[in-house]
C-alpha cells in the first residue's frame, strides 16, 4: 500500500469517527429538569370570562343549594359554595378536562361523581377518560374506570344505596368501540356491569330514573357517528328502553307503544317528579315528535309534531319537568322554551335578551322550582323567578380559543377566536391597578371565532374569521367589520372553506394576507381583492365533499363538515416566497416561488395514516427550510400524537413522538432563540422539550389540564402565550430561564438567570373591581417590576410541590455542622455601585422568581404596612443596575436595564430632578421617624425605671406593712415625675405624628407626619418632576416637622436633665440618651 493512500484512508477513518462521535453527542439527551422544580415560572390566567364557554353539566347539592358544581365541556369541574358568586376549579390535575355529567350523592354530601367526555357531540368536542369520584366534595378525585367510554352524558347515583350508580356511556364519537351503553356498579365503582348494550355503533345518550321508584329507569340508545367530512345521527341501533328492576332487564318501546315508525335517533327524556306517571320523550326520527306518557312510560302519545320540535338533536336533546307542575315542560335547545300544557305549545323562556343561546344543561331546584341554573355555550346563568330574569356568571374563564396571535403594542395584546363566542382582542397585562378585567377585552368579530390577526402596521385594525370562510376586516376606531371573503373564480366553482380555515399575514408586506379554501388565496390590499396562487392543494376527493348532506335523520349543514380544505398556512419570515400549507386531508404543501409551483412533502411523515389532518405548521426562526408539523387523527378514532421536525423544505422528516406525550398533538413550536427548546400543545396539556424533542415533560405550573390549541412566543417580551380550548388564555412571563436550562447539559447548583428589561411606568388607578372581587373575574395581571429568576439546587430547601414536601424527610445538620441557610439575598446596585435595594427571600428548590418593584429601599417609617400600600419609597432613576444573588456563601451576578415610561417623554435630567425631590422628602420622613423612635425608646426606658421604683415600693410595704408611704416618698415622687414627663412627651409626640395607641377614629391631619403624607401623595402621583405646587407641600411639611422636632428637643432640654438627676439620686439609671434628632 502506498503511504499516501494509507494516510488518506487513516484520515478518512478519523473523519468518520469524529463525525460519528459528534452525531452521538448531538443526539445524547440533554438534561431535562424535574418539572416540579419549575414552580417559579407559573402561567397566569388572563381570561376572558365575560363570554365564558360551553357548559355541559350542572348539579347542585341536594344537601345545600349554595353548593353548585359546573362541568365545562372542555374546562374541567368548577365549584361554588355561595350560590354561584365565587368559583373554584376542582378538577385541574386530573388527566382529562372534558366533562359530560356531574352528580352529587343524594345520600352523602361529600360524594360527587363525574363522567368525563362531553355528550354534545359537535365537531370540536373533546374526549373524556371515564368516571371519577370524590369523597371530599371535590377536593380530591379517584379514577373509577370506564376509561374507553370517551364520553358520558349521565351519571345517576341511587337515592337509597350509596354503592349503586348508573352511567350512560356514549362511546367513541369518531369510530366504533365496545365500552358504551348503560353501566351499573353495586360496589361504589370498584367494578362495572354493562346492563344495556346494543352494538359498537350505539351508545347511551340519555338515562333518567323514576324519583318515586329508583329501580325504574328509562334509557335512550343512540346510533351516531362522525367522520371528518360527515355526521350521521340515527340508525337501527337507536331506541327507547325501560327497566323496572334496576337494569337487570330492559323493555324496548316500539311503534306499537306510540313511538314514531322507522329508524330513530337521539331521544331526550324526562319524568315529572310530582307525578311519575307522566313521562316525556323528545324523539328524533324521520318525523321527529314530542311524546308524552300518562301510564309511567308503557305507552306514549304524540303531543307535538312541529317540524322543528327537535331541531338539532345531536347538540340539544334535553327536557326538564317542573318539580311541582307535571304539565310545565322545559325544552332545552338553541333557546329554552317552556310549555304549560304538557308540551302541546311552547313559549320562549330564555332568549338572546337573557343569556347566550345554545343551551345544554338546566337544573331546577326540587324544593323551590323558582330557582334554576342554566348552562349554555356562553357559560352559566342563575334565576330565582322561574326563568323570568337571569344573572349571568361573569367569573368562569371557560373560553374556547382556537388560535392565538399577538401585536407589538406596549403592553402587547393577544388575539383569538372562540367557539361560538366571537373573536377578541385582550391585554397580556395592563398598566393599571388591579386585575385584568372582562371589560379590558374587546370583541372584534362575531359568530364562531377562529384565527384573528392584527394588522402589523396598525394594531387597531386587523382580520377575524368565522366558520365557512366568512372573513372580515375590523377596525376599532371606525367600528367597521367589512366582509372580505374571497369569491370563487367562476359561478361553477364551489370554494370549500374549513370550519376553521387557514389564515396568515405576509411577514414582508403589512398589506398582504393569505387565506385558504381548497386554493391558497392572496390579497395585497388587505382583502379588498384576491388572487388564487395555487391549484387545488387537497386530495379533492368527491367522497369527502358531501357536507351538504350531513346530519343523518336531521339535516345539519353548518360547514362543520366541510372537508378537503386548507387549515394551516405559514409564509416564511426568513425567505420571501416560501409558504407552507397544511390541509385537513393530510397534505403538506410547500412553495418556494410564491405559489408558482408546489410540492406535497407529506409522504415523508412515516407512520402517519394517509389523509391525516394537519392543524398547524410552524417554521423555524433560524433555518428557512425547517418546519414543525403536527398531524391530528382523532377525527378517525386515532388519538396518537404525530409530531415532526421537517428539514430541507420537506425532504427530511424526524418524528419527535416517543411515548412521553399524552393526548393527540395540536401545535408544535420551536423557541425562536434556543433551537433545542420546543413547546407542544396537545389535547391534554402543554409539553416542553429541552433537547429538541428527544424527551418531553408536561408543564403544569399554573396551567390546568386543558386542550392547548395554539402557542406563540412573543418576539420582544419573550413570553409564552398559551391558547386553550376551554380555559381561555394563559401567559408565562419571561421564558429566558427555560432557554438557559435548555442551553446547559445539567441544572446548575446556583444560577441567577439573565434578567429582561423592566419598564418603569405610571400605574393607572382602577380599584373598583379589585374591591368588589367576589363575583367578578380577576385575570392575573403581570406583577409590576423586574422579574428576577434564579435556580438553587440545595436539597435542604423546601420542595416547591407541597405534596412532595410533606412526604420528604427533612435534612438535619450533623452535630458539628452549622445550620444551612434558608434565606437568599438579592442586592441591587445602580451604575455607581450604590446599594438601592436588598430583597430577602425564602427560596425553594429549583426555579425561583422574585419581583423587584423598581423602587429604592423604603424610607424608614414608624407606621405599620397599610392595606392601601407600603411606606413611601422612591422609584429608581432608569438605567442599568447590577444584581447579585447571595446564598450559602456563593454569589451570582447579572445586569438589569430599567427603561423609562415610553409615554412620558422624560429626559435623564427630569428623572434626576425627581430623585433629588424624593431624597429631600426621605430626609424629612427619616428625621421624623428617628425622632419618634428616640422618643419611644426613652418612654420605654422610663417605664422600666418606673416599674423598678414601683417594685421597690411594693417590697418595702411587704417587709413592713405598717409603713406609711405617701406621695412625698422619693420613689413615689419619682413615679409621679416620670408620669408627668411622659405627658409632656405625649403632647410633643402628637405634633410629630398620630400615636396609634391614643388616636381614636380619624383624627385631623395637623401633625407633621400627616402633612408629610400629603406631600408623599403628590410626589407619588406621577413619575414627572415635581411641580412648584407639589414641592410647596413638602416645604410646608418640613416647616411643621422642624417645629415638631424642635419642640420635642425643647422638652428634652428643659425637663429631661432634672428627671435624670432624680432618677440617678435614687440609684436608678437610664440608658445613655443620645443627641436629640434635628432637621
Amino acid at each position: 500500500m502506498k503511504p499516501s493512500l494509507f494516510r488518506f484512508q487513516r484520515l478518512t477513518r478519523f473523519c468518520w469517527l469524529a463525525l460519528l462521535l459528534a452525531l452521538i453527542a448531538s443526539q445524547a439527551p440533554a438534561h431535562s429538569p424535574d418539572p416540579a422544580l419549575l414552580a417559579g415560572l407559573k402561567a397566569r390566567s388572563i381570561g376572558p370570562a365575560g363570554m365564558s364557554g360551553r357548559v355541559a353539566a350542572i348539579d347542585v347539592s341536594p344537601h345545600d343549594n349554595n353548593v353548585i358544581f359546573v362541568g365545562a365541556a372542555t374546562g374541567g369541574v368548577w365549584k361554588s359554595t355561595n350560590g354561584g358568586m365565587h368559583w373554584t376549579p376542582v378538577f385541574d390535575r386530573e388527566r382529562v378536562h372534558a366533562i359530560g355529567a356531574i352528580a352529587v350523592s343524594p345520600i352523602n354530601p361529600n360524594v360527587v361523581w363525574v363522567g368525563t367526555g362531553e355528550g354534545n357531540v359537535r365537531n370540536s368536542a373533546s374526549v373524556g377518560g371515564g368516571v371519577y369520584r370524590s369523597l371530599d366534595q371535590g377536593k380530591t378525585w379517584q379514577f373509577m374506570g370506564l376509561a374507553d367510554s370517551e364520553r358520558i352524558h349521565r351519571i345517576i347515583p341511587h337515592p337509597r344505596d350509596p354503592d349503586t350508580v348508573y352511567v350512560a356511556a356514549m362511546g367513541h364519537l369518531w369510530g366504533e368501540n365496545s365500552e358504551r351503553g348503560v353501566f351499573r356498579t353495586r360496589d361504589g365503582g370498584k367494578s362495572w356491569q354493562k346492563v344495556l348494550y346494543v352494538d359498537e355503533k350505539t351508545g347511551a345518550a340519555e338515562l333518567v330514573m323514576d324519583p318515586s321508584s329508583p329501580e325504574k329507569l328509562f334509557a335512550n340508545m343512540w346510533e351516531f357517528r362522525r367522520w371528518p367530512w360527515f355526521f350521521k345521527s340515527g340508525g337501527p341501533g337507536s331506541g327507547l328502553y325501560m327497566s323496572v328492576d334496576g337494569g337487570d332487564s330492559w323493555r324496548q318501546a316500539t311503534a306499537k307503544d306510540g313511538l314514531p315508525a322507522g329508524e330513530l335517533g337521539r331521544i331526550g327524556l324526562a319524568i315529572a317528579p310530582s307525578d311519575p306517571r307522566v313521562v316525556y320523550a323528545l324523539v328524533e326520527a324521520k318525523d321527529s315528535a314530542l311524546l308524552r306518557s300518562n301510564d309511567g312510560g308503557y305507552t306514549f302519545e304524540t303531543v307535538n309534531k312541529d317540524i322543528n320540535v327537535s331541531g338539532r338533536p345531536f347538540y340539544y336533546a334535553d327536557l326538564r319537568v317542573d318539580p311541582e307542575r307535571p304539565d310545565r315542560l322545559y325544552r332545552v335547545h338553541t333557546f329554552v322554551d317552556v310549555s304549560n300544557d304538557g308540551g302541546k305549545t311552547f313559549g320562549q323562556l330564555i332568549g338572546l335578551q337573557h343569556l347566550h343561546p345554545d343551551n345544554h344543561a338546566l337544573w331546577i331546584n326540587p324544593k323551590n322550582p323558582r330557582h334554576l341554573v342554566n348552562g349554555n355555550d356562553g357559560g352559566v346563568g342563575i334565576s330565582y323567578d322561574r326563568g323570568e330574569s337571569w344573572r349571568f356568571v361573569t367569573n368562569l374563564p371557560l373560553a374556547q380559543f382556537y388560535h392565538v396571535r399577538y401585536d407589538l403594542e406596549t403592553p402587547y395584546n393577544v388575539y383569538g377566536g372562540l367557539q361560538d363566542n366571537g373573536s377578541w382582542r385582550g391585554p397580556s397585562s395592563t398598566w393599571e391597578q388591579g386585575p385584568i378585567r372582562n371589560s379590558h377585552w374587546v370583541e372584534v368579530g362575531f359568530g364562531d371565532g377562529f384565527d384573528t390577526l392584527p394588522d402589523p402596521s396598525n394594531a387597531r385594525q386587523g382580520y377575524a374569521m368565522s366558520q365557512d370562510g366568512y372573513l372580515i376586516r375590523w377596525n376599532l376606531d371606525t367600528g367597521e367589520r367589512v366582509l372580505i371573503r374571497p369569491s370563487a373564480p367562476d359561478a361553477k366553482t364551489r370554494l370549500r372553506f374549513n370550519w376553521n380555515a387557514g389564515l396568515a399575514q405576509d411577514p414582508f408586506d403589512a398589506g398582504t394576507i393569505y387565506f385558504g379554501s381548497q386554493f391558497l388565496h392572496k390579497s395585497s390590499d388587505r382583502g379588498s381583492s384576491w388572487e388564487i396562487i395555487s391549484p387545488d392543494l387537497t386530495s379533492n376527493d368527491p367522497e369527502k365533499q358531501k357536507s351538504f348532506e350531513s346530519g343523518g335523520l336531521t339535516p345539519d349543514v353548518t360547514s362543520a363538515e366541510n372537508h378537503t380544505t386548507i387549515v394551516a398556512i405559514n409564509p416564511s419570515k426568513l425567505e420571501r416566497g416560501v409558504i407552507w400549507v397544511g390541509t385537513d386531508d393530510g397534505r403538506v404543501q410547500v412553495t418556494r416561488d410564491g405559489g408558482k409551483t408546489w410540492k406535497n412533502v407529506a409522504t415523508g411523515a412515516k407512520g402517519v395514516p394517509a389523509d391525516t389532518w394537519v392543524p398547524h405548521i410552524n417554521l423555524s426562526a433560524k433555518d428557512p427550510g425547517t418546519a414543525f408539523v403536527v398531524f391530528d387523527n382523532h377525527r378517525r378514532n386515532d388519538k396518537k400524537p404525530y409530531v415532526f421536525r421537517v428539514e430541507n423544505y420537506g425532504e427530511r422528516w424526524v418524528s419527535l413522538s416517543n411515548g412521553q406525550i399524552d393526548g393527540y398533538a395540536l401545535v408544535l413550536l420551536e423557541d425562536p432563540v434556543v433551537e433545542q427548546l420546543l413547546y407542544l400543545g396537545t389535547e391534554l396539556g402543554l409539553y416542553v422539550s429541552f433537547d429538541a424533542g428527544r424527551n418531553w415533560q408536561k408543564f403544569t405550573q399554573g396551567l390546568p389540564t386543558a386542550s392547548v390549541m395554539d402557542l406563540a412566543v412573543h418576539e420582544r417580551d419573550h413570553d409564552l402565550i398559551i391558547a386553550t380550548h376551554g380555559r381561555a388564555m394563559y401567559v408565562v412571563d419571561d421564558i429566558r430561564p427555560l432557554r438557559e436550562i435548555a442551553r446547559q447539559d445539567k441544572t446548575p447548583s446556583q444560577q441567577l438567570f439573565p434578567i429582561g428589561p423592566a419598564i418603569q411606568f405610571q400605574v393607572r388607578q382602577g380599584m373598583i373591581d379589585t374591591i368588589n372581587s367576589q363575583s367578578v373575574f380577576q385575570g392575573q395581571n403581570r406583577e409590576y417590576g423586574a422579574l428576577i429568576n434564579f435556580w438553587l439546587d440545595a436539597k435542604h430547601l423546601p420542595h416547591p410541590d407541597a405534596d412532595i414536601e410533606r412526604l420528604r424527610k427533612p435534612e438535619t445538620p450533623g452535630k458539628d455542622e452549622k445550620p444551612k441557610p434558608d434565606k437568599a439575598k438579592i442586592e441591587i446596585r445602580d451604575g455607581a455601585g450604590r446599594l438601592v435595594r436588598v430583597l430577602e427571600v425564602s427560596p425553594t428548590q429549583g426555579l425561583n422568581r422574585v419581583v423587584w418593584d423598581l423602587n429604592e429601599t423604603a424610607y424608614r417609617s414608624p407606621l405599620p404596612p397599610s392595606p392601601w400600600g407600603g411606606g413611601a419609597s422612591a422609584p429608581v432613576v432608569p438605567g442599568t443596575f447590577n444584581v447579585t444573588l447571595k446564598f450559602d456563601g456563593q454569589e451570582s451576578k447579572q445586569t438589569l436595564d430599567v427603561l423609562p415610561d415610553p409615554r412620558l417623554g422624560l429626559t435623564a435630567a427630569d428623572y434626576q430632578r425627581k430623585a433629588a425631590s424624593w431624597q429631600a422628602y426621605g430626609k424629612t420622613q427619616e428625621a421624623l421617624t428617628d425622632a419618634i423612635r428616640q422618643l419611644q425608646d426613652l418612654r420605654a426606658d422610663l417605664d422600666r425605671v418606673a416599674a423598678l421604683a414601683k417594685t421597690d415600693v411594693d417590697r418595702r410595704k411587704e417587709r413592713d406593712p405598717g409603713t406609711d408611704i405617701d406621695e412625698k416618698d422619693p420613689q413615689q415622687a419619682l413615679i409621679k415625675s416620670i408620669g408627668a414627663f411622659k405627658e409632656k412627651l405625649l403632647e410633643a409626640e402628637k405634633k410629630l405624628w398620630q400615636p396609634p395607641e391614643v388616636t381614636k377614629g380619624i383624627a385631623a391631619g395637623t401633625d407633621a407626619f400627616s402633612r408629610l403624607g400629603d406631600a408623599s401623595s403628590f410626589y407619588g402621583s406621577s413619575l414627572r418632576p415635581v411641580t412648584a405646587s407639589q414641592e410647596a407641600y413638602l416645604k410646608h411639611a418640613e416647616v411643621y416637622a422642624r417645629e415638631a422636632i424642635e419642640n420635642l428637643g425643647k422638652v428634652y432640654a428643659d425637663e429631661l436633665p432634672k428627671l435624670q438627676k432624680e432618677i440617678e439620686d435614687l440609684k436608678y439609671r437610664l440608658q445613655p440618651f443620645g443627641k436629640p434628632v434635628t432637621l
